[in-house]
């Protein structure tokens, strides 16, 4: 029976499952999203979150804390230095799942977990639509390249 087990075991055993566990949040951390599969979102969402609200604090208990859970310094050090001041004033939820639908494979429901203030699209921080596009009209390459003879003759008669 499997009264008051509240985790999902994914099938593995405890030293799988964390060392797992670890190089996803590090591939979270360092790439802002990855594409797993539903259990493992959910199981990963468990483990990082605190780590990310530990990184609010910048203290060397926190970072060897956060540090002996990923086993990756370049994963430390980009959670305290970019994530945590970018979540500094959101008080949890840091991560976002979003259903993909079924692997061709095995049928396994897919996600794409991403961290929350990273997306561009829902936070609108993109960089394409804050600077307006320049209306230009569109030529053929052929026009483009008479034109710029064109001007060139006319520069170097006018010399």
């Amino acid at each position: 029976m499997r009264h008051n087990k509240k985790f999902n075991h994914l099938g593995r055993k405890s030293a799988h499952r964390n060392a797992m566990l670890a190089n996803m949040a590090c591939s979270l951390i360092l790439n802002k999203r990855i594409v797993t599969t539903v259990a493992k979102a959910k199981a990963l969402r468990i483990y990082v979150e605190p780590m990310i609200t530990r990184s609010k604090d910048d203290s060397t208990v926190s970072r060897r804390t956060v540090f002996a859970m990923l086993q990756s310094k370049e994963a430390v050090t980009e959670l305290f230095r970019e994530i945590s001041q970018k979540v500094a004033e959101r008080p949890g939820g840091y991560t976002r799942i979003i259903k993909l639908g079924t692997r061709l494979g095995d049928s396994a429901e897919m996600c794409m977990m991403e961290l929350v203030d990273y997306n561009e699209i829902y936070t609108g921080n993109d960089k394409k639509a804050a600077k307006p596009a320049k209306a230009t009209r569109r030529r053929s390459t052929k026009k483009k390249a008479e034109a710029t003879v064109e001007t060139t003759v006319e520069e170097n008669t006018a010399e």
